[in-house]
């Protein structure tokens, strides 16, 4: 390599700096790009993550399916297993009253007293007319004999003994009615002593001492109920008693039990009773106006909570969902068409709207027939704090109860 001393260019030279100073040029821009590049991505995730950070936290509940009883709730009456009325079977004076009104009453217990003192008056009346023709038919008994006996001698007419033949059997027949008389009036002094037909509860009573009864029809003097067990009452739409036949008969749901489903009722404030009652029967005849069936559910009804007349609430176990996704009820929102949906957060994290087919309610819970599957994410609480397509932070939600004991301090 040859060198020259001076300011004269060394042969070359002026080539090889060309060159090098292109190479840096390119070099510089390729950094420049690289770094600006880098700068590029840390500020998109520093977005990501700041965007994450801000994500508002929405309750979420994962779908699962499982077991769940349908239950359907029906309006209904309660009704008393039996009722009697009440009424005198003889006329007379009231002079008695037995019975505490309110109270429960045995089978037989005594509730009134008629004035017994005409009744008696004719059974003694009737057992001296039994006395007059037990004498009667004892005369005609002696006839008869001595007759037969002249007749066998000869000393006597055929006729005269069919006489005395007839007048012992018309005599018999005199005692016959006599007796009838005297069971009559027996049973008359009996009916003055009023009964309970039946045992149960007995309401307020309709007449008090010194009212005259039974003159020209039967009195009501007053009502018993048998209260224990008792019945509900209550209908459901034909439609949907077929739908659930069908659906027994083709395994989609599973019978509670072999014999009969369980029933429960419900008070106006939403208590439950706490004993669980089955159903009857269900009657045959629809009604043409309404198109429902009456259905009936017996209860046993120890303390008398049950009051016939009352509004009642009977829910009825119509069979087992083996395979259902239900939700709570919140969840469910309601779009300007009136269809169901619900906002499922994606594998992105935004929360989106799905729409659902949604079946019975279960409480405060709601099945979805359709448009769910196993692992959505659905958001429970919080719409509030985001729109459609927005990027949320999902948390497992606890219902209101769980929450208010993990917040009570141990």
């Amino acid at each position: 390599m040859l060198f020259r001393i001076g300011s004269e260019p060394i042969p070359g030279h002026e080539r090889v700096g060309a060159r090098t100073r292109s190479q840096l040029t390119g070099t510089a821009a390729i950094l420049v790009l690289f770094i600006a590049l880098i700068g590029c991505q840390d500020k998109q995730a520093a977005s990501s993550a700041h965007t994450a950070a801000t994500a508002p936290a929405v309750s979420i509940i994962v779908a699962e399916p499982k077991a769940v009883t349908l239950v359907k709730e029906l309006p209904g009456r309660i009704t008393p297993m039996r009722i009697a009325e009440v009424r005198p079977r003889v006329s007379g004076i009231i002079v008695k009253q037995t019975f505490e009104q309110g109270s429960l009453v045995k089978e037989g217990t005594v509730l009134y007293h008629i004035d017994p003192k005409p009744f008696e008056v004719e059974l003694d009346a009737a057992k001296a007319a039994l006395a007059r023709a037990d004498a009667t038919l004892f005369q005609a008994n002696r006839q008869e004999d001595r007759l037969r006996q002249l007749l066998s001698g000869q000393t006597t007419t055929q006729a005269q003994y069919d006489l005395a033949l007839a007048a012992e059997k018309q005599a018999e027949a005199d005692v016959a009615a006599q007796k009838a008389a005297v069971q009559r009036a027996q049973l008359n002094l009996d009916f003055a002593t009023l009964r309970a037909p039946i045992t149960g509860r007995i309401g307020r009573a309709l007449v008090t001492e010194g009212a005259l009864v039974g003159q020209n029809e039967a009195t009501h003097l007053a009502t018993i109920q048998q209260l224990d067990p008792i019945y509900a009452d209550f209908t459901q739409s034909v439609t949907e008693l077929n739908q659930l036949k069908r659906d027994l008969s083709d395994g989609r749901l599973q019978k509670v039990s072999p014999n009969a489903a369980e029933v429960r009722l419900v008070f106006d404030d939403g208590t439950l009773y706490p004993h669980s009652g089955r159903l009857l029967f269900s009657d045959v005849t629809v009604d043409p106006g309404t198109g429902q069936v009456i259905l009936r559910g017996e209860f046993p009804n120890p303390n008398a909570e049950l009051l016939p007349g009352t509004y009642m609430r009977v829910q009825i176990e119509e069979g087992i969902d083996a395979d259902a996704i239900v939700l709570p009820q919140q969840a469910i929102q309601r779009n300007n068409a009136g269809g169901s949906e619900v906002y499922v957060v994606n594998d992105e994290g935004r929360a989106v709207l799905q729409p659902v087919r949604v079946g019975r309610t279960l409480g405060n819970e709601i099945v979805v027939e359709d448009g769910l599957k196993p692992g959505y994410r659905v958001v429970v609480e919080g719409f509030q704090k985001f729109t459609p397509g927005s990027v949320v932070q999902p948390v497992p939600w606890l219902p209101a109860k769980q929450a208010a004991a993990q917040a009570r301090p141990n």
